[in-house]
């Protein structure tokens, strides 16, 4: 198959695919971190382009239901929940035969314009001691199914180790950080959607 994973620079859910034998490409406004085949630019420019699937994840800065308070805090928030809206749904009209769009539990506004996610998931449904809700609006794919639940196994150890991302120091890798796509989580999506 011929697969574009938007919106990501680790690498990780393109090489699971790759791994599999399918031609997967990466693109993101920032270099890869893995070495492997990566668009840096505009995902934008590949609109056009024939994939039998595309994995994305856009930004969640404005639409992630944990950042909601903010929104009433600070105004200029708005303009940007609607710019990360737009830019969520036009993912949706890729010249794609199957389509994953992937962001956290979105807050009630971001809903109203994105609509309800088709699928919710944890990474340690697949193996990954890590917890960090991952919800899927699924377009033309089933919804993904457990393979390794290690959830049991995980709350045995603490709570900064699970939920790393989250605890995650301030500067200028914490998104990066929090963002990262886990590889148990990148497998099951290779196998079960390539």
């Amino acid at each position: 198959m011929k697969i574009l994973i938007g919106c990501e620079e680790s690498g990780v859910i393109r090489d699971a695919f790759i791994a599999r034998g399918h031609d997967a490409i990466s693109c993101d406004l920032q270099p890869t971190r893995r070495p492997g085949p990566h668009y840096q630019g505009d995902i934008m420019d590949l609109k056009d382009e024939h994939y039998d699937l595309a994995v994305f994840h856009p930004t969640c800065t404005y639409l992630t239901n944990s950042g909601v308070r903010w929104l009433h805090e600070d105004v200029t928030r708005w303009p940007k929940l609607f710019d990360g809206c737009e830019f969520f749904n036009a993912l949706k009209d890729f010249n794609c035969d199957k389509i994953a769009i992937e962001n956290p539990i979105p807050h009630k506004y971001a809903t109203a314009l994105v609509g309800k996610y088709s699928q919710l998931v944890q990474p340690y449904h697949f193996g990954d001691m890590k917890s960090k809700a991952t919800c899927f609006w699924l377009y033309g794919l089933p919804k993904l199914v457990e393979t390794d639940n290690v959830k049991e196994a995980m709350l045995k150890t603490t709570r900064s180790e699970w939920q790393s991302g989250f605890y995650a120091s301030p500067g200028p890798d914490r998104t990066r950080i929090r963002s990262e796509s886990h590889v148990g989580m990148a497998k099951a999506i290779a196998e079960q959607w390539g």
